[in-house]
């Protein structure tokens, strides 16, 4: 009878509590876990180890490492050391051959991240080693779904502060080696607080995606639109000719924002009100210029009948000293 592979439970001796075996710990994690003895015969696989080497630990076991664990340099296509033997050797942790792939029983290839270490009994002595390896193209994959994430707005995808500033400086770097303008548009939805209160803040996120999506619409590859945070989006205009260009694309976002959403079978028309702040006239960094945007800004909300603002000095003394207030989200 072939003996299962599916994680056993033991009971506490004393407690007649459930306790789970090392083996079915082993087996629940995502890395490939290999141990060998002294003499660099397998001794173990988990249920990754299996699956990754293309070998099943009943045929596994006693065979000679470089049969189960196959890796070959990539690049002249010839056997690589044994990393278990460099860790018995050395009695320290070590880490795989750069340029390594892993060759499954099958023939594919895989390339793979992994480390050694010796194997000890309670007075010191090696008696084997342990190898934990992983697909590398998976740990990239996790890597750059971690940076997305780490960078962009979960609810809209749109970018978030970090990579906006990010994409600020170096467009205001690049600005000023070609010295050319740039623009930095605030855009604050207007009223948006009453949209939550009336049709609840699922409707609110539906529409705060389709106000991303029409903003990147009406933008060229080169611009950048982020969610600032709440209803508020920061849009950089990086090719620029004179103030007039910023204002006309201002303008477009606001016509593109007016557009009704339709929710509970009602159309739901909104506004919005865009600051805009021009490199290098008003500022020189990425915090100076979103600030003087979201200056200008708070002037259009407070008066004007227009829906955009150019930045003007005169506006950071009444902003700064609290005489402006507005509603937020």
């Amino acid at each position: 009878m072939t003996k299962s592979t599916r994680p056993t439970v033991e009971q506490h001796p004393e407690k007649g509590e459930p306790r789970v075996s090392a083996e079915a710990t082993l087996n629940s994690i995502g890395d490939a876990v290999l141990s060998t003895d002294v003499d660099g015969n397998v001794t173990f696989l988990n249920l990754a180890a299996e699956a990754a080497t293309g070998w099943s630990r009943e045929v596994a076991l006693g065979q000679p490492l470089d049969e189960v664990f196959h890796i070959i340099n990539r690049d002249t296509r010839e056997a690589a050391p044994n990393p278990v033997r460099l860790a018995i050797q050395l009695n320290n942790t070590v880490g795989l051959t750069p340029n390594c792939v892993l060759v499954r029983r099958d023939g594919q290839e895989v390339e793979i991240e992994d480390s050694v270490a010796p194997i000890r009994d309670r007075d010191g002595r090696v008696t084997g080693a342990v190898i934990v390896f992983r697909d590398a193209a998976i740990s990239h994959q996790l890597w750059r779904q971690m940076s997305y994430l780490a960078q962009h707005d979960s609810l809209t995808g749109l970018p978030n502060r970090v990579l906006l500033n990010d994409r600020l400086t170096e467009s205001v770097a690049l600005a000023r080696r070609r010295h050319k303008p740039l623009a930095v548009l605030f855009l604050d939805v207007d009223g948006f607080k009453t949209v939550n209160d009336s049709f609840g803040h699922a409707a609110g996120d539906t529409i705060l995606k389709a106000i991303a999506a029409q903003l990147r619409a009406c933008l060229r590859q080169p611009d950048t639109v982020s969610r600032y945070g709440g209803d508020e989006f920061v849009i950089v205009l990086s090719e620029i000719e004179q103030a007039k260009d910023a204002l006309l694309v201002a303008k477009k976002l606001v016509k593109a924002v007016s557009v009704p959403h339709r929710i509970d079978r009602r159309d739901v028309t909104i506004s919005a009100s865009v600051g805009i702040a021009l490199y290098p006239e008003h500022g020189g960094d990425a915090e100076t210029l979103i600030g003087c945007a979201d200056t200008a800004m708070y002037h259009v909300k407070h008066g004007r009948e227009d829906n955009c603002q150019l930045f003007d000095p005169h506006m950071n003394a009444p902003a700064r000293a609290g005489q402006l207030s507005r509603s937020r989200r």
